[in-house]
């Protein structure tokens, strides 16, 4: 019979079962999700968002409350991807708040950290929506203060609050209308019902495997991931990480000496210091440099060492989930590595200046266009692979600037980008709220030099507002969207605010598209053609654009990005 407490120990084995419960049930979350298009999306966002922390949470022998509420807060925040990971991230945040100066938690502290955890959560997003995981998160604190009230039996209470997420997860599609068009429920909300599930079923004593595949699957993303313009040129081919247990003295200076030694020898450097151990993580070409100037400082554990060669391109045929896809990453990842070099190259030996950027992007023509607008770290990613916190942590340490401006680009990365900027204490973050690329490079052409950093926030925020954005993909499933009926690979245009057209054939697509972004008040159209899209039907879309709209300016630059066959802005 389990006992009425649950002590670090236990709480250990309930987190890494609600882990691998999450990660068995990735792809099915995966097709929750309204939008059918060929992306890596919110089971795959929450799973290594969950993974981040299951690694720091695995490395703990003796866990204590304190350490083990470190371990799933610093591990899950750092890693959290799209909203979904950032709100979970969050929860998790709130919940180990509350338990991290208890030796154990009963029936009253769980339902106290339930409580924190939505607070936290609901916190952290500016405009929450009902009908989400938060809505659900909200649910099962409520349920968690009830069933405390009247029982002291912890088994039962947590059935009771599984129980009942799973009622207000069943009613998501009543709060969300789009959500009952589609058929489903709300994706992010059924991937917090099966981390609550996994715990449960350890706190029960069978406990749900969380298998290797789940690290090689975070550690892949990881490649494509920060930095991953460069990674996918790989400068530096091995991704090493470890542990070092000291054995003596490791101060401050000890520390930025060891990070000067790995930039040394690599590039994406990891450092963080405990009082008893040191976290590795590097990108290197001789991983024996890196473990033979760590063991003079104690032993190591928890080695890693990984090809990022072999596992990007295993990353990139997963991650389109089609041939066709596959193919289209392949093509962007090997045509990129004369932009990316110029765009994504470490600005640390450079003199410190005043501002800096950084942004979210996929494709090496894409990536081009942001590096001539003065983009100084460009991280590939944006649709096809949320990029996690510590991903953009990176990527603005190595802009050497007062100021950082980030451009997500995507919706989905913005309350990453906003995370990463509550972190940083030595410079500045000014995230501008991007949500398409086209409106990053609109914010870009809106930057003044003369102006102040909140001046240039504020004129390059009001300039996205003039730009529309369409993005032209095929679908992986049957669905109903808008009322648009949509079959598996029928090619659909996306807007700003949904979908726009959808028909079988790229070119009657993106004039559909077109004819609902067009109006009185229009002048430029800018075409970006994707990794799929050779250069001769660029130019005859150009032409039939053009003679469709002659009153308008149409300009045709090669994005070079996967998936989407074309982006599209109107001005």
């Amino acid at each position: 019979m389990a006992s009425n407490t649950i002590d670090a120990k236990l709480l250990q084995k309930m987190f890494l079962s609600g882990a691998g419960n999450l990660k068995a049930k990735k792809e099915w979350i995966n097709d929750l999700n309204v939008f059918p298009v060929p992306d890596g999306d919110t089971g795959t966002n929450m799973t290594l968002t969950i993974m981040s922390a299951a690694k720091e949470v695995s490395a703990l022998a003796e866990p204590d409350m304190a350490s083990l509420a470190k371990a799933i807060s610093s591990g899950s925040l750092r890693g959290a991807r799209g909203n979904s990971g950032v709100i979970l991230s969050q929860l998790f945040r709130g919940f180990t708040k509350e338990i991290k100066a208890v030796e154990a938690i009963d029936v009253n502290v769980l339902a106290s950290a339930f409580e924190r955890a939505v607070e936290t959560a609901y916190k952290a997003v500016m405009k929450p929506k009902e009908g989400t995981i938060l809505t659900v998160a909200k649910g099962a604190a409520s349920k968690a203060s009830e069933l405390a009230d009247v029982s002291d039996n912890l088994g039962e209470v947590m059935r009771g609050i599984l129980e009942y997420a799973e009622e207000v997860l069943a009613k998501t599609p009543d709060m969300l209308p789009v959500l009952k068009e589609a058929g489903v429920v709300d994706s992010g909300g059924q991937g917090l019902v099966e981390v609550l599930r996994g715990a449960i079923l350890a706190y029960e004593g069978n406990p749900v495997a969380l298998d290797d595949e789940t690290e090689q699957s975070e550690s892949s993303a990881k490649t494509s991931g920060a930095g991953s313009l460069d990674n996918v040129e790989i400068k530096f081919g091995y991704c090493t990480e470890f542990i070092i247990m000291l054995d003596k003295k490791f101060d401050k200076k000890d520390e930025l000496g060891f990070k000067a030694y790995l930039e040394s020898i690599g590039d994406s450097i990891v450092c963080v210091a405990d009082d008893e151990i040191v976290k590795v993580h590097v990108h290197t070409n001789d991983p024996g440099l890196a473990i033979q100037k760590a063991l003079t400082f104690g032993q190591l554990t928890r080695m890693k060492i990984d090809n990022m060669r072999e596992e990007h391109n295993q990353k990139v045929i997963e991650a389109a989930e089609a041939k066709k896809a596959a193919e289209a990453v392949d093509t962007a990842s090997q045509a990129k590595e004369a932009a990316v070099e110029e765009v994504s190259e470490p600005k640390k030996d450079e003199p410190r200046k005043e501002v800096g950027f950084v942004t979210v992007v996929a494709g090496d023509g894409l990536a081009e266009i942001f590096g001539g607008l003065g983009v100084d770290y460009v991280i590939e990613g944006g649709q096809t692979m949320n990029p996690s916190t510590e991903d953009i942590l990176n990527a603005v340490d190595k802009v050497n600037a007062d100021t950082v401006f980030v451009l997500p680009n995507n919706k989905n990365i913005i309350l990453a980008a906003q995370q990463a900027a509550s972190i940083v204490e030595d410079k500045k973050i000014v995230v501008i709220p991007s949500k398409t690329v086209p409106q990053g490079i609109t914010a870009m052409f809106n930057y003044e030099i003369a102006r102040s950093a909140e001046e240039n926030e504020q004129a390059m925020s009001e300039g996205m507002s003039n730009v529309k954005s369409g993005e032209v993909t095929y679908a992986v499933r049957d669905t109903s969207i808008d009322g648009h009926e949509i079959h598996c690979n029928d090619i659909m245009g996306l807007g700003d605010t949904g979908l726009l057209a959808v028909s079988h054939d790229v070119k009657s697509t993106v004039m559909q598209m077109l004819g609902a972004m067009v109006d009185d008040e229009s002048e430029l159209i800018s075409i970006y053609y994707g990794s799929d899209v050779n250069e001769n039907d660029a130019d005859a879309m150009v032409e039939a654009v053009s003679a469709e709209y002659p009153g308008l300016d149409v300009e045709l630059q090669r994005g070079g990005q996967p998936i989407y066959y074309y982006i599209i802005s109107v001005e």
